[in-house]
């Protein structure tokens, strides 16, 4: 139960959600002892009366006895009627309390978790799976809901109706209770088993639909490779044994919850035949009415769900523990990407880094190694290097994905850790190397930065980035839909929205992450012209792996293996005949080999 005392702000929160539910169930339960007593003093009226009724029943008195013998049982019977009705009445109560306040719980729970979610650094992104986290915030707080909903509402019923009816019961007759009530403890016990092994077997099969799912979701997604390499039938061969494994876990479920029902009756069978043999005795030796017999096995009738909910409620609470363990465990991280003096102001673009190292925390691996350069506001820069070179962990930095492990970096002269996190990247028009876009309209993808799209700024924007015109083929122009993951688009056409996305919001600093990767030369070329006048009056870094995008820069840095190896102007570089001059030959030889082709 430790992990669950996480909720307790919350069933305090909703307090008086619970004080109403237990009031109604105190009230509802007084409505379901009030009708078996009723039964027991009907049944005892017509034996008396029909033995009565049987001396007069040729006489003028009988006609009359037998009218007014008529109109108790019918008053019996409206009165056990309105306390069904007023019993319904106080459940639906009950049911809009509790099970209402687990719904708000759920809800809060759920905003808590996406908050500390979206506060999280990217390191935890990159140690946690997207389906893990996804899990949490759904099947694990549906498990909690239920401990909070249905697990305290059956809770509360047990502990308030068990001490009333067995109360009543003893003051009635102890030895007929204890017989009725001898199969109910086994039942309960029974049932705590079966239900772990009906959720054992359910976690098995949920595991096995999930692979399922996942399967033929891979295959959906990458029909084209399946087809282009002819593994259609193997496609189908691993499905079917996946279908399979799936079936055979869902039929062992099965027959276990085919013991579920049996179980219950037949216990309830020992409990009513106990009640009726042991009352059959008393009745005969004149200790008891008849009607106690059948007010008990009312009440064994009462008590059977409660009990049987006993075993159910147990498992749903190990469950909604375990899950809740697991939602603490992601709640526990704390996000070490602070900001140490919260200034939000406005950024011109001076940026100096240095002497920066860093080492990815999940991997081990040295991205950067005591790098340090500077830019005036204003002006360019390029970032060159091959693959693994460190490029795009300055991109993290410098968005404050993360911190360096030594070193500083420096905006205007104030260290980047003393900004505000949200208000420094609001500044920051950052175009990642892997884009991504929503399933929105490509208008809304463009201006998804700015709280507020002022007209004519998407459209500028799409210009800007040399994608306007192929917006407005589309027969919807910018409210054009885009499919999961921008998939409407070709690879040019979504890395040109993220540019148009990047610079809607006017930032201070533009920092483009290798984003022409997949453009071809000729748009690349497009895109950086258009980009000059983008460039003017902000500070603009581009990362790139060609050495084509850093035409544009006033200075340009080679990184290596995680070092800065060079540093200067495009000719400068030339000259010098070092590491940018090898990838500007090779690329510019494998540019004109292509083109010869």
């Amino acid at each position: 139960m430790k992990p669950l005392l996480r909720l307790n702000k919350y069933l305090l929160k909703y307090k008086g959600y619970i004080l109403l539910g237990i009031i109604f169930t105190v009230i509802s339960n007084f409505f379901v002892i009030i009708p078996a007593q009723l039964v027991r003093i009907a049944i005892d009226y017509v034996v008396e009366s029909f033995s009565y009724f049987q001396v007069i029943e040729g006489e003028a008195i009988g006609i009359f006895a037998r009218s007014l013998f008529l109109k108790y049982i019918l008053i019996f019977g409206v009165l056990i009627l309105v306390m069904a009705l007023l019993r319904g009445f106080f459940l639906f109560l009950i049911r809009q309390t509790i099970i209402i306040m687990s719904r708000l719980i759920e809800y809060d729970m759920k905003n808590e978790i996406f908050e500390h979610y979206q506060n999280l650094p990217l390191s935890f992104y990159r140690r946690n799976s997207t389906g893990d986290l996804m899990a949490r915030i759904t099947e694990d707080v549906s498990r909690v809901r239920m401990y909070l909903g249905p697990a305290i509402m059956y809770g509360l019923n047990l502990l308030i109706l068990f001490p009333m009816v067995i109360g009543y019961m003893l003051s009635v007759n102890v030895e007929l209770t204890l017989y009725s009530l001898l199969p109910l403890p086994v039942l309960s016990v029974s049932i705590y088993f079966v239900n772990n092994l009906i959720n054992e077997r359910s976690e098995k099969i949920q595991r096995s639909l999930s692979g399922l799912s996942t399967f033929v979701q891979e295959a959906f997604s990458g029909i084209r490779v399946l087809k282009a390499f002819v593994r259609e039938e193997d496609s189908s061969r691993q499905f079917k044994e996946a279908s399979l494994d799936y079936k055979d876990k869902s039929i062992r479920l099965t027959m276990v919850q085919a013991l579920f029902f049996p179980l219950i009756l037949a216990l309830i069978g020992v409990s009513t035949i106990l009640t009726v043999y042991i009352g059959g005795i008393q009745v005969i030796e004149g200790t008891i009415g008849y009607g106690v017999i059948a007010e008990f096995i009312l009440y064994v009738n009462m008590l059977t769900w409660p009990v049987t909910s006993l075993g159910w409620v147990t498992s749903i609470i190990q469950r909604a523990a375990a899950s809740q363990a697991r939602i603490n465990e992601f709640l526990d991280v704390e996000n070490e990407i602070v900001s140490s003096e919260g200034l939000d102001t406005f950024i011109k673009g001076d940026l100096e880094v240095k002497n920066i190292s860093f080492v990815y925390p999940d991997s081990g691996i040295k991205a950067l190694d005591q790098i340090s350069f500077s830019i005036n506001s204003g002006e360019s820069l390029a970032i060159i290097g091959t693959t693994g070179s460190g490029k795009s962990t300055i991109a993290n930095l410098l968005m404050r994905m993360y911190d360096p492990d030594s070193g500083e970096i420096l905006i205007d002269g104030k260290d980047i850790k003393a900004y505000d996190i949200a208000a420094l990247r609001k500044q920051i028009g950052y175009v990642p190397q892997d884009v991504f876009l929503f399933s929105d309209t490509i208008g809304n993808n463009i201006g998804f930065g700015l709280d507020t799209i002022p007209e004519g700024v998407v459209e500028k924007a799409a210009k800007d980035a040399d994608v306007y015109t192929n917006i407005i083929d589309f027969p919807n122009g910018f409210e054009t839909r885009l499919g999961e993951r921008g998939i409407t688009l070709s690879g040019g056409q979504k890395q040109r929205v993220s540019i148009a996305r990047a610079i809607a919001k006017e930032p201070s600093i533009l920092l483009l992450d290798d984003c022409l990767s997949a453009v071809d030369t000729k748009t690349e070329n497009a895109i950086l012209n258009a980009l000059k006048e983008i460039m003017i009056k902000r500070t603009s870094i581009i990362i790139s792996h060609r050495v084509s995008s850093a035409k544009l820069a006033d200075k340009i840095i080679v990184l290596d293996d995680g070092k800065l190896v060079e540093q200067g102007t495009h000719e400068v570089l030339l000259e010098k005949k070092g590491v940018y001059a090898e990838l500007y030959e090779k690329q510019t030889q494998t540019s004109e080999t292509v083109e010869e082709d």
